[in-house]
């Protein structure tokens, strides 16, 4: 008798951005209220669009620091739609973030997050290998379809920290760990399945080329930026290196992610940061054995920088990357 096959896969549980600096409290919740004044961010991405069952993933950001409380607070969105719609995502999570002065040139910031996240499956839209017609194609009168699950809608509480480092304005860099007790996002009762925790680890530099103070206002309006960004999720990991290079009012970056399995993408990006407003793109290029069918991934950050509503005093900023 022989024993049967056993196939398994493993996959990237979380949406992610290129543009990970765009959306700062996605990637580290420390990163509240870094920029000491109100901000504003809208973040869209495409993933594959040349394949019919895309994943398309929204996302909103509000933070800011109140000096009363002594450290930043935000709350970011997210709508995660998978398989053109077949299992979609939403999340809302709060995060409080103390700032803390380490000394004259070093300033910290630690966080926790409290997230609420709920996720949808349209079962009746699925299709499975067993009815599937060698001749017809899909035929939904045929072969014995898997079992529904008990609820098609699960909704569960999630929470993360973080702490991100800021030394003399210029050198940064944080570590963050998302879903610390690993919620179960099983659509069966009698399933386990754990979301696994998330681990980043992300820095950089920034290299006024004019020669301003890392503390002045004008301060990156003539620089490059070299960053690095690393995650882990389960068995999922991968490396993102790469520069900004920033001449008031345009930016330009270009990144390298691979997975150490393989290279995935390089990814050019173009901005323009105008007084109080920002907009870039990127594209992702594929370097896998799928980038003759994927068709990349497009993405658009959009964001807002408000004026202090109160004098900023010597708290400072956490600079780093606007994208």
């Amino acid at each position: 008798m022989v024993s049967p096959v056993v196939l398994t896969a493993q996959s990237q549980p979380d949406p992610h951005f290129s543009q990970f600096y765009g959306n700062p409290l996605y990637l580290n919740p420390a990163l509240a209220g870094s920029n000491i004044c109100p901000r504003l961010n809208f973040n869209y991405r495409n993933q594959w669009p040349s394949l019919s069952n895309s994943f398309v993933t929204y996302s909103a950001s509000y933070d800011q620091y109140i000096n009363k409380i002594s450290g930043g607070i935000g709350v970011n969105v997210l709508a995660d739609r998978a398989g053109d719609g077949l299992l979609n995502t939403y999340m809302i999570n709060l995060m409080y973030s103390f700032r803390l002065q380490v000394s004259n040139h070093v300033f910290m910031n630690m966080a926790l997050e409290g997230s609420y996240a709920q996720m949808n499956l349209n079962w009746n839209e699925l299709e499975f290998g067993e009815q599937i017609d060698p001749q017809q194609g899909y035929n939904p009168a045929i072969g014995i379809p898997e079992t529904p699950p008990d609820n098609n809608t699960i909704s569960y509480p999630d929470f993360s920290a973080g702490i991100a480092i800021s030394y003399k304005g210029s050198l940064y860099g944080g570590i963050a760990v998302h879903h610390l007790t690993q919620p179960s996002n099983s659509f069966y009762s009698n399933a386990e399945s754990k979301l696994e925790m998330k681990y980043t680890v992300h820095g950089g530099a920034m290299i006024d080329l004019a020669g301003n103070d890392p503390y002045d206002e004008e301060f990156g309006n003539f620089s490059i930026s070299p960053n690095f960004m690393y995650m882990q999720q389960g068995a999922f990991h991968e490396l993102n290196i790469g520069m900004y290079a920033t001449k008031y009012p345009f930016i330009l970056g270009a990144w390298f992610r691979h997975n150490f399995e393989n290279a995935d993408a390089f990814i050019p990006m173009a901005g323009i940061e105008y007084r109080a407003f920002k907009f870039a793109y990127s594209y992702d290029i594929t370097l896998s054995k799928l980038k003759s069918v994927t068709g990349g991934a497009h993405e658009i950050t959009v964001g807002w920088q408000f004026n202090c509503l109160e004098k900023r005093r010597r708290i400072r900023a956490i600079n780093c990357p606007r994208f």
